[in-house]
């Protein structure tokens, strides 16, 4: 997910510092969970890469290191713990593009190249690992835009296009000219228009958490339901209640972080509100309600990539200042935090 405005730097002690330092132990919510480092990335360290889940694959490409955008793409084999290299996307190298699934296909869209906001669609096909352009985007090409997949349909909302949207898409792969799919505009999303938020996907409903709008992050979390066609708004995630549930909430407002769904909870991670964040929640669907967990045990960072597979939840890539990363971990929410493995 990008940023264009990379003039923010630390001191150098005051980076070395976070790029070292782990989780605060200061509350017990913070040791339920355990990260555990998994085969780092294969390509070069970046952030605003993209990811989709084919099977039991994962896949990650796309990407900027501070200098160079990238188009390499690879499979990670969760069984195995290895990344395998794949067809390269023949798009343009970009940043802050959305990746999603839509049956056995992965599909790149969106995003930035550095000089242009984007609107091309591309499909890979994983069992001929190749790759064949599909009708573009319908909405205005823009970056920071969150996609994703249910059922036989694909879909992408909000980002960045000079301005913040919240327009919402909805994309059949097949039909249309050159049977390249078919976009169709939908009823949008409430609330705040917004970029860089976090989108789940659980039991065929979509959860869009926080963002950017303006410089604020948004404390609006939505759940779009496709069978109703419609959106509604969930528990702010902020302290807006006189009871104590979400006297600590504030903690979960952010813009540029991960979101997985593991064992029927969904959880947050890294990202930044004014500095780097790492703190990891943990969401109830069934009463909306949110339970820290183990904080990102790694540097704190903005823009990285999370994905499921095989019901284990892994991060890599991601940015701090000038730093960029390329270690994998995976969350399991029910071990017992251990600062030794």
């Amino acid at each position: 997910m990008k940023q264009l405005r990379y003039t923010f730097f630390l001191p150098v002690s005051l980076v070395l510092l976070i790029v070292s330092c782990t989780k605060s132990s200061d509350n017990s919510d913070e040791e339920s969970g355990n990260w555990i480092k998994r085969s780092d990335f294969e390509g070069n360290a970046r952030t605003e890469a993209v990811s989709f889940v084919i099977g039991d694959t994962a896949y990650v490409g796309t990407g900027f290191d501070g200098t160079n955008r990238y188009t390499d793409f690879w499979a990670y084999d969760p069984a195995k713990n290895f990344w395998v290299q794949r067809a390269q996307f023949p798009g343009k190298a970009r940043n802050s593009a959305v990746g999603f699934t839509v049956g056995s296909k992965g599909y790149i869209a969106t995003g930035y190249d550095g000089v242009n906001r984007l609107k091309d669609n591309w499909e890979y096909d994983p069992a001929a690992n190749q790759w064949t352009q599909k009708a573009d985007f319908g909405g205005t090409a823009r970056y920071d835009a969150a996609g994703f997949g249910i059922g036989d349909k694909g879909y992408i909302t909000t980002g960045f296009d000079g301005g913040y949207t919240k327009d919402f898409w909805e994309f059949t792969p097949t039909g249309g000219v050159g049977n390249t799919g078919v976009w169709t505009q939908l009823i949008s999303l409430g609330g705040t228009k917004r970029s860089g938020s976090t989108v789940w996907v659980h039991n065929n409903k979509a959860y869009i958490v926080g963002g950017l709008n303006n410089g604020a992050a948004i404390n609006e979390f939505w759940m779009y339901d496709p069978v109703a066609a419609s959106w509604q708004e969930l528990r702010k995630i902020s302290n807006v209640s006189d009871e104590s549930y979400d006297d600590d909430y504030s903690d979960i407002i952010r813009y540029n972080a991960v979101g997985f769904v593991i064992n029927n909870k969904g959880y947050i991670s890294t990202g930044e509100n004014g500095a780097y964040v790492s703190k990891t929640w943990e969401y109830d669907f069934v009463n909306d309600l949110w339970t820290r967990k183990t904080s990102y045990e790694r540097a704190e960072r903005s823009g990285a990539v999370a994905f499921v597979v095989k019901g284990r939840g892994l991060i890599t890539c991601g940015r701090n200042n000038s730093y960029y990363f390329d270690n994998l971990d995976e969350f399991l929410p029910d071990v017992t935090y251990n600062s030794n493995d």
